[in-house]
């Protein structure tokens, strides 16, 4: 139901509540780019059962006893590259993000932000969100396509605050959108700005999406699918487009880690392949992403461009994400507003 102005007696004391709340989660950060800062990060988010699919009696030594002493080091020395004087860029544009639609839904609707892994936690925030009387809360992961190592770890910590509460705000939570149109219309029209923008017409584009374990996709985990549905629907978008004229789509997975078999084609191969095959001229773009972060801005357009370069190629971008553009702003904006429905 739509708000309802307080009609208490005037015996009866101040109660904060009727207010509606807004989170945006992604997925975290460190809060500094130092060894010591990332170990804790990793550890918080590599001791997630939905994150790491093994029985912990089995992956905690592992983890502990190898990871823990030896990944910390070789993390930082990546953030320490994309690090700014705001600190780390995904926490920074997440709040940014926040920020730009606060005020867009009314002076009853509080909007914040929280990383599922390090600060600001989601405890934090729901805390906070429920002193400022918010009695109805809307949960907005900013990861497009579902994923249970994303998306269901999201549910997962919110309803571990919410069984410590004794009064307990109603919850929404936003749905993937992998192919809303407000989304895919947002990145066909952001990604040919940034296009048309460039110095040099690529030849390929790459949409590099994160990549998750093959096991995933065959115990029913829908990323897979979400990624190549997105994909499929973007590239629609863009062919009409004279910025992508004659380009040629591509879509991979990034981050592989461990020894496991991961989705394909990686990106890193793909990247290495297309410069010893010929291609000059090459740009990629992360629509599984909502915020640019390490993976993109250090894996994608550090790593990435030397990888291209080294093969053969010659001319490399990485576009940015929405981050706060004008048309993800909007996207963002149109979003919650239809998932508040009823509520303002």
């Amino acid at each position: 139901m739509t708000w309802q102005t307080q009609r208490l007696s005037d015996d009866h004391p101040p109660v904060k509540s009727g207010a509606i709340g807004v989170l945006l989660i992604n997925l975290g950060t460190p809060d500094g780019p130092d060894p010591k800062s990332v170990k804790k990060y990793l550890k918080q988010f590599l001791s997630d059962p939905r994150v790491i699919e093994i029985p912990k009696i089995a992956w905690q030594p592992i983890l502990r006893g190898i990871i823990l002493n030896t990944r910390p080091k070789k993390s930082s020395k990546a953030y320490t590259k994309i690090w700014t004087d705001r600190g780390s860029p995904l926490a920074d544009i997440t709040a940014s993000q926040a920020e730009a639609i606060a005020g867009d839904f009314g002076e009853n609707v509080v909007v914040d932000y929280a990383m599922r892994y390090g600060s600001p936690s989601i405890e934090q925030r729901l805390g906070e969100l429920t002193e400022k009387g918010c009695d109805r809360i809307l949960i907005a992961p900013m990861y497009p396509q579902y994923c249970a190592a994303t998306t269901a770890t999201v549910f997962d910590e919110v309803a571990r605050v919410l069984g410590q509460m004794r009064w307990q705000p109603a919850l929404r939570f936003v749905p993937p959108y992998h192919d809303d149109d407000a989304y895919l219309n947002a990145l066909a029209d952001d990604l040919s700005r940034q296009v048309g923008g460039l110095s040099f017409r690529p030849e390929v584009m790459l949409m590099s999406f994160h990549g998750m374990p093959q096991r995933t996709l065959e115990k029913g985990d829908p990323y897979h699918c979400h990624c190549h549905k997105t994909a499929r629907l973007l590239r629609e978008r863009l062919a009409d487009r004279p910025e992508f004229g004659g380009v040629r789509f591509e879509t991979t997975f990034q981050s592989r880690f461990g020894p496991a078999q991961w989705l394909e084609p990686a990106t890193d191969d793909t990247l290495i392949a297309e410069g010893e095959k010929g291609t000059k001229h090459l740009v990629v773009a992360a629509p599984g992403f909502a915020a640019d972060c390490v993976e993109t801005l250090e894996e994608l357009a550090i790593e990435g461009r030397d990888e291209f370069i080294e093969a053969g190629g010659e001319d490399y971008a990485v576009l940015d994400c929405l981050n706060v553009s004008q048309s993800g702003v909007q996207m963002l904006d149109a979003m919650i507003r239809r998932e508040l429905s009823g509520w303002i």
